[in-house]
């Protein structure tokens, strides 16, 4: 229906003006105020001198503002470059150099100034005085629409280029796999910068509904104020999220059993005590898990609050996706839990490549599949069954060990705070699984009590060869498990 996001959120500003579009915690707009707003910026952006595909580098804020910025900057054929909110100025000033931005928007002024960056702030004002930029077209649908700089598991930054059409696919895969009705209301406490927080934004608007921007979920008091100040019906959260909200709400959530039509999750697994918690306290919710890379986003969809939970499962393919297993060498197999192979995935969503790179992209991406290194298979229904990444799926004596479900088992254990798994070489078995333990506070490490108790939860070749205590575990933003840190220790 639409081209662009752009052109979604102008349509509804022409057919449902006085509808809520978006709120943050200080003001509120209409779609047609949300517009008035996006044409505003857009001038001032051409008056600066910012051309169609010039980049625009803009620090990410949980602000209206802000993502009035990036329509203004796809409105007039610019390319929009977030960078996560409180970004270091060295790592900011890296990403405007190998981006080739323009200019970029800021949130706080540099110590000296520097030539083409704004504050936030002060571009908003002076964008104000300006008179509404007026269109004569909208982005065509294969136009660069922007470039997301993500660090990964690896610790090399890749910028990923998407299309309009690759955001509209997105937000297609969430609309239709959360079931998103007209008068959704969805809370949104992700960062604006990941691709995670962006494409919910993108289902919302593309549907003409309403999105609720918080900074985070630390402040609990304010994540349920606005859920009735808006009369919130849905939210995106990733892990750690849900995790901070469990541990300071208690059973908050409980008194939103018959309001809340579904939470949906994704950027990292979800901790199996918090998905049996969300359950109890909202049993009619559906409460959906997300797959997919920013490369390749929202792939596969699974409501894991039903009578037919499986563990390690992904669901099935959302609305644009095609999904085959392949083996080393990109051939499709006939997948199995005996004969697993790597998620490769085809449809509208995946990225055109990375920045000025094209040895990376011919590394992740040909014939429009985008390839993964993620193991799995699918079982006799058709679900996607995940063990890992096909670094860190464990071989041990030919018998294939999930880390993950070893870290589950351990953090059932009353004295395990957090715990993170890898293989090592084994001269017998190949390699063996070896745990790292977080103790929490007031407790003692105890290897044979938690060997004791991995025993009774875990077949016996799943069992760690050796379980050692760690400081701390290390973690990405969203919750992600930082092995390759547990390697370099081991190393």
């Amino acid at each position: 229906m639409y081209r662009s996001i752009v052109e979604a959120v102008f349509s509804y500003a022409e057919t449902q003006p006085q509808k809520l579009c978006l709120a943050d915690e200080t003001r509120s707009v209409n779609y047609a105020q949300y517009k008035e707003e996006i044409c505003k910026m857009a001038s001032y952006l051409l008056k600066l001198g910012v051309d169609k595909s010039d980049r625009v580098l803009v620090e990410a804020s949980q602000t209206i503002s802000y993502l009035a910025l990036e329509l203004a900057i796809q409105l007039i054929g610019a390319v929009f470059v977030p960078v996560e909110r409180n970004c270091a100025w060295n790592k900011t000033e890296r990403i405007i150099n190998v981006s080739g931005a323009k200019i970029a928007v800021i949130n706080k002024a540099t110590a000296e100034p520097v030539d083409n960056v704004y504050t936030l702030v002060d571009f908003t004002a002076q964008a104000d005085n300006e008179a509404p930029y007026a269109y004569t077209s909208l982005p065509e649908k294969d136009d660069v629409s922007e470039i997301l700089f993500s660090t990964g598991t690896t610790g090399a930054e890749k910028g990923i280029v998407l299309s309009h059409d690759n955001n509209i696919a997105l937000a297609e895969n969430v609309i239709y796999g959360v079931e998103m009705c007209d008068d959704n209301i969805e809370l949104i406490p992700s960062p604006m910068n990941h691709s995670h927080g962006l494409r919910r934004y993108y289902g919302n608007m593309v549907k003409g509904a309403t999105v609720i921007l918080i900074t985070g979920a630390m402040n609990v008091k304010l994540f349920f104020e606005m859920m009735d100040k808006y009369k919130v019906n849905s939210i995106d959260l990733v892990p750690t999220a849900l995790s901070v909200l469990l541990k300071l709400s208690k059973n908050k959530f409980a008194e939103y059993k018959d309001i809340l039509r579904y939470i949906q999750f994704g950027s990292a697994p979800l901790v199996v005590a918090d998905m049996q918690a969300i359950r109890g306290m909202l049993p009619d919710t559906r409460l959906y898990n997300f797959y997919g890379s920013t490369e390749s986003g929202c792939i596969c969809i699974y409501d894991f609050n039903t009578d037919n939970d499986k563990p390690k499962c992904i669901g099935k393919p959302a609305h644009n996706v095609k999904i085959v297993i392949v083996d080393e060498d990109r051939n499709e197999i006939q997948s199995s839990a005996d004969n697993t192979g790597l998620v490769a995935s085809y449809g509208r969503m995946n990225m055109l490549g990375y920045w000025n790179d094209e040895n990376e992209t011919a590394k992740v991406m040909a014939d429009g599949f985008i390839y993964s290194n993620d193991e799995a298979y699918f079982d006799d229904d058709g679900d996607i069954i995940l063990l890992g990444r096909k670094g860190d799926v464990i071989n041990t004596g030919g018998n294939k060990v999930s880390p993950d479900e070893i870290e589950e088992a351990a953090k059932k254990h009353e004295s395990v705070a957090d715990c993170g798994c890898i293989g090592v070489p084994d001269p017998m078995k190949g390699s063996v699984p070896k745990l790292f333990i977080q103790v929490k506070e007031g407790y003692e490490f105890d290897q044979i009590a938690i060997r004791s108790h991995l025993a009774n939860l875990l077949e016996p070749y799943k069992v760690p060869a050796y379980i050692v205590e760690i400081d701390k575990i290390q973690r990405s933003f969203n919750g992600k498990l930082l092995r390759r840190v547990l390697r370099e220790i081991d190393s």
